[in-house]
């Protein structure tokens, strides 16, 4: 996992370090891949919590709805529950904004564990890859609809 400050031009500025993050309610691990050794960290995280449902999503290059299920996390928006993604295959990035509201750019790949708290405004891409496959866990799905913070411009 590698996180920098964003700067306007869109350039990676200065390296940001777990601890910092992690002052911006923002968690990050590295898993082992193998499900026996993965599952009691995340069940630990689950009962820890709060978090009752886990499943699998996969977004592929070649998903005929790709470009659409993408241009939902493209826009700045939070939810009303944390987004918890442990990386089984593929890579993405988490746009993140901190305290004072500077874009954190959060690089994640393949054993990557990351927990966006609720109520901060996030947004998400794919790689060059297009293609990242994720554990997801939740408290409840419907606390996982986006609140966009400029709704005239999203694309929701």
């Amino acid at each position: 996992m590698k996180a920098n400050y964003l700067l306007d031009d869109g350039a990676l500025g200065d390296a940001i370090s777990k601890e910092v993050l992690q002052q911006n309610g923002i968690l990050t691990e590295v898993l082992a891949l193998d499900k026996e050794t993965y599952q009691a960290p995340l069940d630990a995280l689950k009962a820890d919590r709060g978090y009752v449902e886990q499943d699998e999503v996969k977004l592929l290059p070649d998903m005929e709805n790709l470009d659409a299920i993408c241009a939902k996390f493209k826009d700045e928006h939070h939810h009303d529950d944390d987004e918890v993604r442990f990386v089984l295959d593929g890579e993405g990035i988490f746009d993140l904004r901190d305290k004072d509201d500077r874009w954190m750019r959060v690089h994640v790949e393949q054993g990557d564990l990351i927990v966006v708290p609720k109520d901060l405004h996030h947004r998400f891409f794919l790689t060059d890859q297009n293609f990242i496959h994720c554990v997801r866990l939740f408290k409840d799905t419907a606390g996982w609809v986006p609140h966009y913070r400029h709704p005239a411009t999203s694309n929701a």
